[in-house]
């Protein structure tokens, strides 16, 4: 076995079992976050794993709150294994900080039928598919079943968040993008677009669930969309999603990769973690378990106290 696709065991308590990541409570009280190979696309979790995959979102994730410590403390407490972070245990803000730096994606499309102000904020008519803005904007959205456009105003007015706390949630959310922008500039890749989640721990604000991976952030090639900028392709889980739209029969996409389309994503996975950390992803090469994924991260676990020897 040489893909994480499901974890369960009776030594722990299941929190919550997301789309990509399941989360269960440790001995000592705290967050255990295990990060599967699962990968989902338009709403819906595919059949096939994709190896590597969730050590790749893990590790980036990582890689990223400790680059940003200096900016906003998060909830990482420690890496246990190359899928698992044990984190603190934090009281989610029910708010989504999307950050965008270009014109795209389902913002471009919503132009396209003639939108003009998204979450509250108003862009001008004549712009082009993927045109960079002047500056970084804040698009926030709820969490809620299905996730929702919604102004400043109105998540002060509906109890969201306080407007002094979504100040601060704003603040910390542009510094992040442009700190991680100037970084992959410099490794020849754009941040999109991305994500931002966070918490409240003793009252103080704090990043928590994922940051700049794959999975919550759009990358293009810099040299690609100096070249084409219209035409420029997401070096991320695009190159899934448009596969599964080149295959959809009957107005249903596919349940399950191919072995080749599934290789590809891993080989792209792999890519964009070294091409972000400057090194390989050290899970890419495990040898001691053979490749068994769940059988290292168990051993890992009961290393740590975790779990116990079954």
């Amino acid at each position: 076995m040489n893909t994480l696709n499901h974890f369960d065991t009776p030594q722990l308590e299941l929190l919550h079992r997301g789309k990509v990541r399941d989360s269960y409570r440790a001995p000592s009280g705290e967050r255990l976050i295990v990060v599967t190979d699962r990968l989902s696309a338009f709403d819906s979790v595919l059949e096939t794993p994709v190896a590597h995959k969730g050590a790749v979102l893990n590790g980036l994730a990582a890689f990223w709150f400790e680059k940003t410590q200096h900016i906003i403390p998060n909830h990482v407490i420690s890496l246990l294994d190359p899928n698992v972070t044990l984190a603190k245990e934090a009281e989610p803000i029910r708010v989504e900080m999307v950050v965008r730096n270009y014109l795209t994606g389902s913002m471009w499309r919503g132009y396209q039928s003639g939108q003009r102000t998204f979450s509250g904020v108003t862009v001008p008519d004549g712009l082009t598919k993927h045109q960079k803005f002047p500056e970084p904007i804040v698009t926030p959205t709820t969490k809620e079943e299905s996730d929702r456009e919604i102004t400043p105003e109105n998540l002060v007015s509906e109890g969201w968040v306080s407007a002094e706390l979504y100040e601060k949630m704003r603040v910390k959310s542009l510094e992040l993008f442009n700190f991680a922008s100037q970084w992959m500039a410099e490794r020849g890749i754009i941040l999109v677009d991305t994500k931002y989640e966070f918490g409240l721990l003793d009252g103080e604000l704090i990043l928590i669930d994922e940051i700049h991976t794959p999975d919550s952030s759009r990358f293009w090639s810099a040299e690609d969309y100096a070249k084409n900028p219209e035409g420029v392709e997401q070096i991320d889980k695009e190159y899934v999603r448009q596969w599964l739209i080149a295959n959809k029969q009957d107005g249903q996409y596919p349940r399950a990769l191919t072995p080749e389309v599934s290789a590809e994503a891993t080989r792209r996975y792999l890519d964009i973690y070294e091409r972000i950390t400057g090194a390989p992803l050290p899970a890419a090469n495990d040898t001691a378990t053979g490749g068994d994924v769940q059988a290292r991260l168990i051993g890992n676990l009961v290393q740590a106290g975790i779990m116990q020897k079954a």
